[in-house]
């Protein structure tokens, strides 16, 4: 298991291989219709964002996988004080993967070291936006 926290979480290669992976599903979507059947991603997003949260929800779909989580902070656990590492572990037991967007620098690495599964960051504060 790896997560995406950082863009040089990713070697050259590595990055190389994303790209035409994702050009690959562009030219042949069928191909990759039910690839991520059965699976979960979850979306966390502290703070609001169109474009992305939007682009990893219709990814997963189109994929075949489904989406949960949440869009705004506010109607979740967070609005009664629970942690992003604990946020986090509730998290595991239901999605297979989480996309994370937060408005605090280091909060995807917070998640990343509470998670058994996969955390891509989507978005924390100022530091990075890998994705």
């Amino acid at each position: 298991m790896r997560h995406l926290i950082d863009p040089t979480d990713l070697s050259m290669q590595e990055l190389d291989e994303v790209i035409n992976l994702a050009l690959d599903i562009i030219d042949n979507r069928e191909k990759y219709a039910d690839v991520c059947k059965g699976k979960q991603l979850a979306t966390l997003f502290y703070e609001p964002s169109t474009r992305t949260r939007l682009s990893f929800t219709s990814a997963m779909m189109s994929l075949g996988g489904n989406v949960l989580g949440f869009s705004d902070a506010k109607s979740s656990s967070v609005s009664k004080g629970e942690t992003c590492a604990d946020t986090t572990k509730v998290i595991n037991c239901f999605a297979d993967i989480i996309a994370m967007r937060h408005f605090e620098e280091g909060a995807a690495l917070v998640a990343a070291l509470n998670s058994n599964i996969p955390v891509i960051n989507a978005g924390d504060g100022s530091h990075s936006h890998p994705t």
